[in-house]
């Protein structure tokens, strides 16, 4: 099949054969009534292929909408899919249809769908299997005819085993499964799409299109660009925006991507990913793993000095946490150091020893990474949730769950 035209006609640039297989089962797809999920890390551009499945199926002149359901809030969700009648609730002064009532004869595109809180999974379901659903405040089931694609950067299969995603939702909505290339697949393209962005600037503020070194075209190409395609852009034009030299070495180019030891530390066992891949209770594990572990090092260390015993064998470790203080270890080899939680006493210092029960309550420890996530941004919740690795909504939830201040 031909994509070619497909490419030209939705401004989708790349000749990634990952990427043509993703808009080739798209376009096959799109004629028949199947419901399809799209896969894909963030920013790689899955918003496309909804588009192609309704510009290509029977309900092309029918209505196209994209919900974004990670971006509204629980209490509201269900009124915004499926309306909701007068008086249902505070605020609710007139009656409103929702989303797949307005979407009658086209399709809804769902995006983040791995959000939808666990209720709301139960009415979509219905939706799907029977094309009925009942407005917030009504008993009266009213049928809808659309045509539902959905798409989700989150881990599936992770999310039904922590009970976060219904199973049974989750094949129904995976009748067709499309998957969009994360910008590291497919490295062939990122040059390419450095041209286009790099152009697009250069039209949009009236200046000459930058240009890359041949250096520094390699640089991009390995570059793991965990934003994806929307990382680049915003690059590309910080670029062509800042930079008054039109060739761009090496040098200029490094200055622009973030440092990749910067991003959240890679949960055990896994594949480094994107930070926002990172599920939360993995995290929370790792974090009391790795704490265990310090805290039963400094206990021996403190012991050894009380009884005028020598230290034990120090261990050269990474930084794990942007908090931790990285100290030299007396007597070791030369770049071997230990690490100290904030608020941790010194092994040399003279202290009492004293021996605290640890809290291994994972709630607590929840709490904790949230609370110090916070402080750490000065309340601002969408930079904590960042830093955290999940979701600004899940963070939301939790916080008013736990009467977090």
């Amino acid at each position: 099949m031909n994509v070619q035209p497909i490419k030209q006609r939705f401004g989708i640039i790349g000749s990634s054969p990952l990427l043509d297989r993703a808009i080739e089962i798209a376009a096959q797809v799109a004629p028949t009534d199947l419901t399809v999920l799209i896969t894909g890390e963030s920013g790689s551009g899955k918003e496309a292929m909804p588009q192609i499945i309704h510009a290509y199926s029977s309900r092309k002149h029918g209505p196209y909408i994209a919900v974004n359901c990670g971006a509204i809030p629980e209490g509201t969700i269900d009124s915004e899919l499926f309306g909701h009648e007068k008086g249902s609730f505070t605020g609710a002064h007139e009656a409103r249809k929702g989303y797949f009532e307005v979407a009658n004869g086209g399709t809804i595109f769902l995006d983040e769908v791995g959000e939808l809180p666990l209720t709301t999974q139960v009415r979509l379901l219905r939706v799907l299997e029977t094309g009925e659903f009942i407005r917030v405040g009504s008993s009266k089931a009213q049928k809808t005819n659309v045509r539902v694609v959905a798409a989700t950067n989150v881990n599936m299969m992770q999310a039904i085993q922590r009970a976060t995603f219904r199973e049974d939702l989750y094949y129904r909505l995976n009748t067709v499964p499309i998957h969009v290339p994360s910008l590291r697949e497919r490295k062939e393209d990122v040059y390419l799409l450095f041209r286009k962005f790099a152009s697009d600037s250069a039209e949009r503020y009236k200046m000459p299109p930058i240009q890359l070194t041949p250096e520094a075209q390699r640089v991009i190409a390995e570059y793991r660009w965990p934003g994806n395609v929307r990382q680049l852009r915003n690059i590309t034009e910080q670029i062509s925006v800042i930079e008054q030299k039109r060739e761009i070495d090496v040098a200029t180019l490094r200055r622009y991507l973030p440092d990749e030891g910067s991003l959240l530390p890679a949960v055990v066992g896994r594949a480094n990913g994107p930070a926002d891949n990172i599920n939360e209770r993995d995290l929370v594990f790792k974090f009391l793993y790795d704490m265990k572990s310090d805290l039963n090092a400094l206990k021996e260390q403190v012991q050894a000095l009380t009884h005028g015993q020598p230290l034990p064998a120090p261990v050269a470790v990474a930084p794990r946490y942007r908090d931790e203080l990285m100290l030299p270890v007396p007597g070791a080899p030369a770049g071997t150091v230990s690490i100290r939680m904030p608020g941790e006493v010194d092994d040399h210092e003279d202290v009492e020893h004293t021996e605290v029960e640890e809290s291994l309550s994972l709630e607590d420890k929840e709490k904790e990474l949230i609370r110090k996530a916070l402080a750490k941004h000065r309340g601002k919740r969408k930079k904590a949730a960042q830093e955290l690795g999940i979701s600004e909504r899940t963070l939301y939830r939790k916080i008013k769950e736990w009467d977090i201040k």
